[in-house]
């Protein structure tokens, strides 16, 4: 069983976005649960309104981050753990703790990215007690067109952390698949190359 938290340190970078259109991918691959740990709840709306036809488990667990990993780990390939936008919440903190690999997604915005300075510190911090934890920032919502998307990587750089050679760009397939209960994969030829993406980025995480 892989554990992949999906963590960062703003709201706004499509953090949960991307972790149901990952799980839903890698549902693909095996079993798949979602944990969400963030109390809005965000995950669990989405799921909600798939009205049972969704391709994995969503589970509410903010208040358990610890009991939930353990309910779960015995009977899935993978297990995703959405956290608050927050590196220093108490459930990102325990999901880091029990993570395997860690995806960090980053909007290009200065905010977005000053944001991430404060990421690296904590991540090392987890490191002393779970050295296997594996860390990745992912660029979102990019906008090729733009100065600072073409720039944004070497922004990146300055954050000490390895970022995705896949990058997800801003499209409206990722928004509409949220407000119909689906995953871009589930979208036709609406959500092609969002789903091209989203396996790609797949393929640099656990392949």
């Amino acid at each position: 069983m892989t554990v992949i938290a999906l963590a960062g340190n703003k709201g706004g970078s499509g953090k949960t976005t991307l972790a149901i259109n990952l799980a839903a991918a890698l549902a693909r691959r095996g079993k798949v649960v979602l944990l969400d740990t963030d109390p809005q709840g965000s995950c669990v709306h989405w799921y909600n309104a798939t009205d049972g036809d969704a391709p994995v488990q969503v589970h509410a667990a903010a208040d358990d981050v610890d009991g939930a990993v353990r309910d779960n780990c015995d009977t899935s390939d993978y297990l995703l753990i959405d956290c608050p936008p927050s590196v220093n919440a108490t459930q990102t903190l325990a999901a880091l703790s029990l993570a395997d690999k860690v995806l960090i997604p980053v909007v290009p915005s200065p905010l977005d990215i000053w944001a991430g300075l404060h990421v690296e510190p904590v991540l090392r911090q987890v490191m002393t007690h779970n050295p296997a934890l594996q860390a990745m920032l992912v660029i979102n919502q990019l906008e090729p067109q733009t100065r600072l998307s073409q720039l944004v990587r070497q922004a990146l750089d300055e954050l000490g952390l390895p970022t995705a050679t896949t990058a997800l760009r801003r499209r409206m397939a990722y928004r509409r698949a949220m407000l119909e209960g689906r995953s871009v994969l589930d979208m036709g030829k609406r959500g092609t190359e969002a789903a091209r993406e989203i396996e790609q980025l797949i393929a640099e995480l656990v392949d």
